[in-house]
């Protein structure tokens, strides 16, 4: 197979791209000469400065070093090093303030040569396609360069143009990864339960998929319809009439980078606002929609101050009080199913709740343990590495700590990672990591949890509905500490308005799918032979100031409502739960 051929199918194809280079394998030995060679030196040069006493006066200039290796040898390493330039707690912060520049400070390729593919992929020349276009890229990136452009109809749009001859290069150090994935995993301490070529094949598979400019604009508009409903989050509009698979335009972002913290405060945005839009709207792709944004570095997002340039010109334009952010480039995305968000929610519920052996379930169905695995060993294991990972409260959580625990458990229990959720994780550390870069103090549970917590108490699906009766009840018994723990935490978010939910509460009580919860309701009222008057006046002291009695007696009105049309004898036996239990 040919590198023609590799490219018109647009499908990541391991056993074709290792067909393609077991006959040409003088390019795989330079290839890997290369990389050992530009490392080795590099690692010798960090060694050499220890020995001379100079590491603190050459720092800068290993960082720079460092990112003009990553970006010499191209797409592949670029990625890694944005994936490393969001972890200021993994990185130096010399070496931090080098690899932020390869999210959209790398050397562009030839305008020449990107206009020559703007004009093969649209089939028509630059200016009848055009009515104006930047003559330099105004950012360059590691799959392709943008262009600022107009159409004829006067949209001022962004052109992206994918770089030259970029197959050859993705395809071969797929092939290398693969190849030292399979020979090297023996030798490495990992217990990752699978083989670890699948780790590289999810990653190829996702790169593939990344630069195919069509499936990229697709993914957009699938993006933008899961949050119409969300005037904080922006999508930019896709132009298909000046789009291809390597050509994609799409509507002008006037945003700042999230790292400019000091122009958004200018502006007059506030940048834990921004994080926290970031936060719930990374949570609702992964809990609500399942359709995710796997690669959400600074680079692909922007806050929206409260007006935007019109033909040079100040104006106003639709505002969100506290601010908008704007994802871009959704190349890299993955679907969850239905099931696989349901558990989710369960496993950060059951982590934060302590219910480690409900959590060891939650491993076995997401994919971290095989179904035969038995979990009575880890369950105490689970506790034990986990068990303070809250610290004194809640708000000390953070997925740093979660992924250094459980790294842990994988030497000596056979966890594995499925290769869905390496992604995943990616996604979620380098969230984390861009918060704590914006604001080193920011605790990303703060907004989490009450994100979780809201949606558990307003249940808008029967299965998070009954979610939210699996972690009121334990043995059997109803846990008033975790309903009143769940109802302060969730108003800890000031976008939650508890009025509302105690009205879908009232609802759900009197349907027939609340009979349970009807019943479990009443004994747990007169549990232990009296009546339970001190947990509920306590629950009464947390919402009064919020639910007034006229409230109340509305929203029960409307709830018997529904129920018009049974006889009254039978509508206060569905109350009661006497007809049905």
């Amino acid at each position: 197979m040919s590198q023609h051929q590799l490219a018109e199918s647009r499908r990541y194809n391991p056993q074709a791209i290792a067909n393609y280079y077991k006959k040409r394998p003088w390019l795989a030995v330079w290839r890997t000469l290369t990389v050992i060679w530009m490392f080795a030196g590099f690692i010798f040069g960090l060694k050499l400065d220890e020995w001379w006493g100079q590491a603190e006066e050459h720092k800068l200039r290993r960082a720079c070093q460092l990112r003009e290796i990553l970006t010499h040898l191209g797409p592949t390493f670029i990625k890694v090093g944005q994936a490393l330039s969001t972890r200021p707690d993994l990185v130096r912060k010399d070496f931090l303030e080098e690899l932020v520049k390869l999210q959209d400070q790398l050397p562009p390729f030839d305008t020449a040569i990107a206009f020559k593919i703007i004009e093969t992929e649209l089939n028509r020349p630059i200016k009848e396609a055009y009515a104006s276009i930047s003559p330099q890229p105004v950012a360059a990136a590691s799959l392709g360069q943008v262009y600022r452009a107009r159409l004829k109809t006067g949209e001022e749009v962004a052109v992206k143009v994918q770089r030259p001859n970029l197959l050859p290069v993705l395809t071969l150090d797929l092939y290398l990864m693969r190849w030292a994935a399979s020979w090297l995993a023996p030798w490495l301490p990992l217990n990752l339960g699978h083989d670890l070529t699948l780790i590289v094949d999810e990653f190829g598979t996702k790169l593939f998929e990344e630069i195919d400019y069509l499936n990229e604009g697709r993914n957009a508009e699938k993006f933008a319809a899961n949050f119409r409903d969300n005037p904080e989050v922006k999508v930019p509009v896709i132009y298909w009439r000046y789009s291809s698979h390597r050509v994609l335009t799409l509507e002008w972002i006037y945003g700042l980078k999230l790292t400019d913290t000091e122009q958004i405060e200018k502006q007059g945005l506030n940048s834990d606002a921004i994080i926290r839009i970031g936060v719930t709207s990374g949570l609702q792709q992964l809990l609500e929609h399942g359709f995710f944004h796997a690669d959400p570095h600074p680079g692909n997002l922007f806050a929206i101050p409260p007006q935007c340039p019109v033909d040079g010109e100040r104006q106003p334009t639709k505002w969100v009080q506290g601010g908008q952010m704007a994802y871009i480039d959704f190349g890299m995305m993955d679907q969850l199913e239905q099931e696989t968000k349901e558990t989710l929610v369960d496993a950060v519920v059951h982590l934060i709740n302590k219910d480690y052996e409900h959590l060891a379930e939650d491993f076995v169905k997401l994919g971290f343990l095989t179904p035969e695995t038995d979990i009575n060993p880890i369950v105490p294991a689970l506790e034990a590495v986990l068990g303070d990972v809250m610290g004194e409260s809640v708000r000390d959580f953070n997925f740093k700590t979660i992924t250094d625990r459980f790294s842990e458990l994988m030497y000596d229990y056979p966890f594995r990672v499925p290769a869905k959720f390496a992604l995943i994780i990616r996604s979620l550390v380098t969230q984390e990591g861009l918060a704590l870069s914006i604001n080193p103090n920011f605790k990303i549970v703060e907004v989490a949890y009450p994100y979780v917590a809201r949606r558990l108490l307003t249940g808008e699906t029967p299965q998070l509905r009954r979610r939210l009766i699996e972690v009121l009840f334990k043995d059997g018994r109803f846990q008033w500490q975790r309903l009143e723990n769940l109802i302060a935490i969730a108003r800890t978010d000031d976008s939650f308005d508890l009025f509302p939910t105690a009205q879908l509460g009232l609802q759900y009580l009197l349907s027939d799918e609340g009979q349970f919860l009807r019943r479990q309701l009443i004994l747990a009222l007169t549990e232990d032979d009296r009546l339970h008057t001190e947990e509920v006046q306590r629950l009464w002291n947390l919402i009064k100031n919020e639910i007034k009695p006229a409230q109340i007696f509305n929203a029960a009105l409307g709830a018997l409502a529904e129920f018009s049309t049974l006889p009254s004898v039978d509508a206060l036996a569905a109350f009661s739960g006497r007809k049905t239990l």
